[in-house]
């Protein structure tokens, strides 16, 4: 019997080793994630800049859209009730999420960047904690593998030149440059080694390369740049509406925010839009950049394809030539220099001056850096040059500077004490040994109220 039994097995083991190998099937990534488009903006409320092209996209184009908040907006106000602070950014997360539910939008995450109302880039990105937040958007591109990315305008801009608007547009395009890069926060590309066991550290995402990234702006005058045009006043042919109306739809529920919710309310009761479509129309799509052959005034979808795409390696920074004695606005805007160059996006470079909105009255920082280009320390003496109304308070002087230093200088003047539609040239000058080296001006509207600056 003992005999039998082994010869049975010996059988068995030897028709096992004559089977062929079964192929092991690589594991797909969720599908149930995966989106055309990604918005990434900062605030509850934001979406609806760009509400009328999401509602085309979604209702008549049958794309999927999803959405990254990378804050709750705890640092505004409440229109609704008394809640505040955290609490008032649990409100917002549940109206943002009624809002974009109307257009059918259910993907949607929020960050744990902190609402930091001003117009400074930088605390922004410090209060976000920079590199914290760029790891979630990282993440969540490669979890979403969105062909186009839309965000904010990484520009300063009167009327738009919020910190954490600009935070979302420079994080979203250093994501959409590293998600693909499966060296940047590599552990979130690593395969699980036991996909069904527990405590796994490794997330089994894959390297995702995004086509294309468009930008928005709702600044005081419109920004006039190259990129798909749009009129949200064509009527849906699924939905037998203008898009305005159902942009509309998503202001409704920011029940918190009345500047945004009452307007369509309002227009909603008297029929009369043309107040709600002023801000709407004036905001359009401007082309960043494609990784795939794509015209800048093209069609969103124009070039893409089903395939994934490779890796695109970005220009990466390399500092500026720059010979002979040069002043220039410094901090953000020496900034967004060097970063557009860095990321491939010069074309956005231009498209409008540099400017900011400031409350009448106010002292205002005006950032300087001076540079020295030549082999020399040379002395380079700054005046300025102000509006009627304006008064220096520092900022004027001479600088020793030695060679190939960029020398920051914190200039400050005073506003006058009326708001003011024209924009006011606050402007530096440099020269050495009484030769003129340059100028550098920023203009400012004076409103009654803005950020601080």
């Amino acid at each position: 019997m003992l005999k039998n039994m082994a010869f049975l097995i010996c059988v068995v083991l030897v028709a096992a080793l004559r089977l062929p190998a079964q192929a092991v099937r690589a594991v797909e990534p969720d599908s149930r994630m995966k989106a055309d488009i990604l918005l990434i903006v900062p605030h509850p409320d934001d979406e609806t800049a760009v509400g009328s092209y999401l509602a085309k996209t979604v209702c008549d184009l049958g794309k999927r859209v999803a959405i990254i908040y990378c804050n709750r907006g705890t640092g505004g106000g409440n229109s609704a009730g008394g809640e505040q602070s955290v609490a008032l950014g649990q409100i917002r997360e549940i109206e943002a999420r009624r809002a974009v539910a109307t257009l059918g939008i259910t993907n949607v995450w929020f960050l744990n960047g902190r609402d930091t109302p001003g117009q400074d880039l930088f605390q922004s990105l410090e209060a976000w904690h920079h590199g914290a937040v760029l790891e979630d958007v990282v993440r969540l591109v490669r979890l979403t593998r969105p062909e186009v990315i839309l965000t904010w305008l990484p520009h300063v801009v009167a009327g738009e030149d919020h910190g954490d608007h600009q935070a979302s547009g420079v994080i979203a395009v250093e994501a959409f440059d590293c998600a693909g890069d499966p060296t940047v926060f590599p552990a979130q590309v690593a395969p699980p080694r036991e996909r069904g066991d527990i405590a796994q550290a490794n997330e089994g995402l894959r390297p995702w390369q995004p086509k294309k990234i468009y930008f928005f702006s709702d600044a005081t005058r419109e920004v006039k740049a190259v990129g798909p045009r749009f009129d949200i006043n064509d009527v849906s042919p699924s939905k037998h509406e203008p898009y305005f109306k159902l942009a509309a739809a998503l202001h409704l529920p920011h029940l918190t925010q009345a500047d945004v919710s009452q307007s369509a309310i309002d227009a909603g009761k008297s029929g009369n839009y043309a107040p709600f479509t002023a801000w709407l129309g004036k905001i359009h799509l401007i082309f960043g950049k494609s990784v795939v052959p794509a015209s800048p005034a093209g069609d969103v979808f124009e070039g893409i394809g089903i395939p994934p795409v490779p890796y695109v390696r970005p220009p990466g920074y390399a500092p500026a030539r720059r010979p002979g004695v040069t002043i220039a606005l410094g901090e953000q805007f020496a900034f967004y220099r060097d970063f557009w160059r860095a990321h491939g996006i010069e074309n956005i470079a231009g498209i409008v001056p540099d400017e900011i909105e400031a409350s009448a009255g106010s002292y205002l920082f005006v950032p300087l850096v001076i540079h020295n280009g030549t082999g020399d320390s040379v002395t380079v003496d700054i005046t300025s040059a102000l509006p009627e109304g304006w008064k220096e308070a520092a900022g004027s002087g001479a600088y020793r500077i030695g060679p190939g230093v960029d020398l920051p200088v914190q200039a400050f003047v005073r506003a006058p004490a009326a708001a003011a539609a024209n924009v006011a040239p606050v402007t530096w000058k440099a020269s050495v040994n009484g030769k003129p080296a340059g100028s550098a001006t920023l203009g400012v509207t004076l409103v009654d109220w803005a950020l601080p600056w």
